[in-house]
């Protein structure tokens, strides 16, 4: 599997579908890239800027949920691959709103399986999260791939429920899917709601860092050009109908990673301020990630230090890109 010429990437102009596909264009220079994204909130052209103009790269803006749009891309382009990334994907923001959770990452990826079918691709790659599993306790161990689904949070259901129509067309029709888990991501790029560039554009500003709770909950976290590349490993050596579970082997409380943050930038912990948590909210997080590093050849290459000074320093560098993102939004 590892000649294919055009690759179909949705939510392509959010922060780990961008960063996919400046990563493909680096690893795989002859590849064709056609991004199909609705440009939502978390969608910024600003963040396909630096690959916009490429021969081999297109945009087509359009709605996973819809079938006119889902069809005419696929008509225009006929995609060998589909890797998905599109969804929304914001907690607090499900726990507002589900009904646009449930829309977008359920029947939006059963939209974009049918079609697929109707063109016999060659492997459609489900990314997901591990948040369908749920939530350990301390001393539990990290979560496989055999580890029952049990989400907490709207968010989680919709990616569940997602990973399951992805799953049932494997079974049912013999399509070629496989899923991919990931943990919490950071790095370039990423919508200034999430914790990492919140806590970064906030102490950039001085301005206090709201931590929920007592800030002991632990999330695993990945630097997103590691999960590109098990994301590529997956697409081109995973098992079709198998979920691969990716995560950055460094487990880090909130609280851990927002003092960590502070050191970097050299200010005062005087800015963190805990708030009221959220509902429903996860203790822990852990990635067993034997069977990607087994059947993949795949590993993390990034430690937490390292991706988290590169991405502090980018974020450091590029006040205009964040402006420009929070006033999308």
């Amino acid at each position: 599997m590892a000649e294919y010429n055009k690759i179909l990437v949705t939510g392509g102009a959010g922060f780990i579908g961008s960063n996919f596909i400046r990563y493909i264009l680096r690893q795989r220079p002859d590849t064709i890239i056609i991004n199909f994204d609705l440009l939502t909130y978390a969608g910024n052209p600003d963040n396909m800027s630096d690959f916009d103009n490429l021969p081999n790269y297109h945009f087509i803006q359009g709605d996973i949920s819809d079938q006119e749009d889902v069809k005419n891309v696929f008509d225009t382009f006929r995609p060998d691959f589909v890797v998905h990334f599109a969804a929304e994907s914001h907690v607090d923001r499900s726990i507002t709103d589900p009904s646009a959770f449930i829309r977008t990452n359920f029947a939006g990826t059963e939209m974009m399986l049918r079609v697929a079918k109707l063109h016999h691709i060659k492997r459609f790659l489900h990314v997901s999260t591990d948040e369908v599993y749920g939530s350990l306790s301390m001393t539990d161990p990290p979560f496989t791939e055999n580890t029952p689904i049990a989400p907490n949070s709207p968010y989680s259901a919709s990616k569940a429920a997602s990973d399951l129509i992805a799953r049932a067309y494997y079974q049912t029709y013999d399509m070629p899917v496989v899923i991919t888990r990931c943990s919490n991501n950071y790095g370039p790029y990423q919508h200034p709601e999430k914790l990492i560039p919140l806590m970064i554009t906030n102490a950039l500003n001085d301005v206090p860092l709201p931590i929920y709770g007592d800030g002991l909950n632990v999330r695993d976290w990945i630097y997103v050009i590691d999960h590109c590349a098990g994301i590529l490993a997956a697409l081109e050596r995973g098992h079709d109908g198998e979920v691969y579970n990716l995560g950055g082997n460094a487990e880090k409380t909130n609280l851990d990673v927002v003092n960590n943050i502070l050191k970097i930038l050299g200010k005062s912990t005087d800015l963190i301020n805990f708030i009221i948590d959220r509902p429903g909210h996860d203790r822990r997080y852990a990635m067993n990630i034997t069977k990607a590093k087994n059947e993949l050849g795949w590993t993390p290459q990034y430690t937490f230090t390292r991706g988290l000074s590169e991405t502090v320093a980018w974020y450091n560098s590029n006040p205009e890109w964040i402006e420009g993102a929070l006033k999308k939004d």
